[in-house]
């Protein structure tokens, strides 16, 4: 069979960044975020994050092939804010939902 290895799933070959950044080089402030070793979990949950933000006017991810464990997220800002920032305030809102989502099982 030529289905890859399973552990290729969740680990990040070595000398590959976990996230790469590429800049939009058509549209002005957007950018593309490659997240590696994920899927559509992680892709849904960034994207729905980043859809709070208002100076985020479009924010979209995709799987460029099932075979391929990696997501591709697209962010489109307004001029107040960018690609960048936008990611990682999402980010770090989460990791804050996250954790207060941890420590609420905790209590239980």
């Amino acid at each position: 069979m030529n289905a890859p290895d399973r552990y290729e799933r969740f680990v990040v070959p070595e000398g590959t960044k976990k996230v790469s950044y590429e800049r939009d080089t058509k549209i002005v402030n957007a950018a593309s975020f490659t997240i590696e070793r994920e899927d559509d979990t992680i892709g849904n949950i960034v994207r729905m994050q980043l859809h709070r933000d208002p100076n985020v006017l479009f924010a979209g991810y995709e799987l460029p092939h099932p075979l391929q464990y990696k997501i591709i997220t697209r962010i489109h800002t307004t001029s107040q804010s960018s690609p960048t920032l936008a990611y990682t305030q999402a980010i770090k809102d989460l990791d804050k939902e996250l954790e207060y989502l941890m420590q609420a099982f905790e209590m239980w």
